[in-house]
């Protein structure tokens, strides 16, 4: 069997992360980059002007309106007490890892408490999720409902009080190949409605979308150019069906990163953020060693994510 270049891809060792980002001095350089790639712009003003001082952190100072501000300021490291070099490594272990890393482990790889690692962990997460909000799926595009959870016997299938519905989409090429997937997001039920909102924010005007029959799919044509029905039944052969080899290829894949990385989550509460971490990694997949520059990208120009806003439910409950 050949060997996929894109599982086996050299990515970032850790070697050479620590040769990049080793020091705080690195850190401090590779985020201002991030941030202000064009050069320094005072967030007040606008303007260009400017010197640096130091207060426990680098400050650049408005020469036109003399605001002075760090490098962390508006960013999601706003008021962090922590070096740079821990946020770098939690994004480098969060990125790089074959499946992912809990905030359990990132307490034992960083050296923080849990308490810290969770925070670091979710507002990463949500930088993420943010990311893959903006993603439309395009050309032909597989789809099927899924669940997390379900540990109650007393209900099973659709509806179950314990479960949390999702969408799994996958966009493949012309090929056949999977390409990109959608945030696998969560949805209030599978109805009409809920899957007419879902195709709005989720699908291209141009998507095909093969889904496996059930009523509610019939709500994507709200959205997508067309919809292709295949009727599958239950059981084995439903999953084999050759139409939705990817989508499912997906699901298994995801089951085996979550059974394999978290014990337990609040699913109920925070799916969003960790389906969209799922689907943060495998949309960037193509280039594993770009990952870390870009994802602090991401934190450099996300507004500051406070401990009480991580903790607020996704779907508003």
């Amino acid at each position: 069997m050949a060997m996929n270049k894109i599982q086996f891809q050299a990515g970032l060792s850790l070697h050479e992360f620590l040769h990049q980002y080793g020091t705080e001095a690195q850190c401090e350089a590779a985020l201002f980059a991030a941030r202000w790639p064009h050069g320094w712009r005072c967030l007040r003003c606008d303007g260009e002007r400017y010197s640096c001082t130091h207060n426990g952190r680098k400050l650049w100072e408005c020469l036109d309106c003399g605001y002075q501000c760090s490098s962390i300021v508006g960013t999601v490291f706003e008021n962090t007490k922590l070096p740079l070099r821990t946020w770098f490594l939690a994004i480098y272990l969060m990125t790089q890892s074959k499946n992912a890393v809990s905030a359990l482990e990132l307490k034992r790889q960083l050296g923080v408490s849990y308490k810290t690692a969770w925070s670091i962990k979710h507002k990463l997460l949500q930088t993420m999720l943010l990311r893959e909000e903006q993603r439309r799926l395009d050309g032909r595009v597989e789809v099927d409902d899924a669940y997390l959870g379900g540990e109650r016997p007393e209900k099973c299938g659709r509806g179950a009080a314990s479960k949390t519905p999702f969408e799994a989409t996958i966009q493949t090429n012309s090929e056949g190949k999977p390409l990109y997937i959608r945030c696998l997001t969560p949805v209030a039920g599978f109805t009409y409605e809920a899957l007419k909102q879902w195709s709005a924010e989720c699908l291209s005007s141009t998507a095909r979308v093969v889904s496996d029959g059930l009523g509610c799919f019939g709500a994507v044509t709200h959205t997508a150019a067309q919809h292709e029905r295949h009727i599958v039944g239950s059981g084995k052969s439903a999953v084999q069906r050759a139409e939705f080899r990817w989508v499912n290829t997906l699901l298994g894949n995801l089951k085996t990163a979550f059974s394999g990385t978290y014990h337990a989550f609040n699913h109920a509460k925070y799916a969003q953020r960790y389906l969209a971490e799922f689907s943060y990694r495998f949309n960037r997949r193509f280039d594993l060693a770009a990952m870390v520059p870009r994802l602090l990208r991401a934190a450099a120009t996300t507004e500051p994510l406070p401990i009480g806003i991580l903790r607020i439910s996704e779907t508003g409950n």
